[in-house]
């Protein structure tokens, strides 16, 4: 049985969906969202494909809302490719284990107009994984920055 996302995230912010998060806390009490995802039974020639991962990186970042400010992606040898997406509102990590079709992925970003879970999503099928684990949860905001404001700064020319 193939499961989406939506059903495997505790807390994803679509509707229907359970949140673990406590009744009397909101988006605002939060500096953002941090997802793990584990990808299994993927695709391994896309595991090992730099730049099919820088592609897919991007797209994701894009479908998240997000800002891409910098990519940096390195290819191993024999096998496997490590990705780094600087984002203004925090990033997005993937490494990849070709061999095994498994790609471990850490996304984080601030701010209330980003879904990381869409990039999640995104690079999943993107992935082709034949299933996955999805972790997430909110940071909390600490008080020293409560009342600053933190939407990401405009960047004059992002990616």
């Amino acid at each position: 049985m193939t499961q989406s996302l939506p059903c495997l995230h505790p807390n994803p912010g679509w509707t229907g969906a359970a949140s673990m998060a406590p009744a009397d806390s909101s988006l605002s009490d939060t500096v953002g969202k941090h997802c793990i995802l584990e990808l299994y039974n993927c695709d391994s020639a896309k595991l090992d494909d730099e730049a099919f991962l820088r592609t897919a990186i991007t797209t994701a970042a894009k479908q998240a809302g997000a800002t891409l400010l910098n990519l940096i992606t390195h290819r191993f040898d024999p096998q496997g490719v490590t990705g780094l997406a600087l984002l203004a509102e925090s990033h997005i990590s993937i490494h990849t284990w070709p061999e095994s079709g498994y790609a471990a992925v850490d996304v984080f970003t601030c701010g209330d107009h980003t879904m990381p879970e869409k990039a999640c999503q995104v690079l999943a099928e993107e992935l082709e994984s034949g299933r996955h684990k999805l972790t997430s949860f909110r940071r909390e905001t600490p008080g020293c920055i409560a009342g600053a404001e933190r939407d990401p700064a405009k960047t004059a020319n992002p990616l």
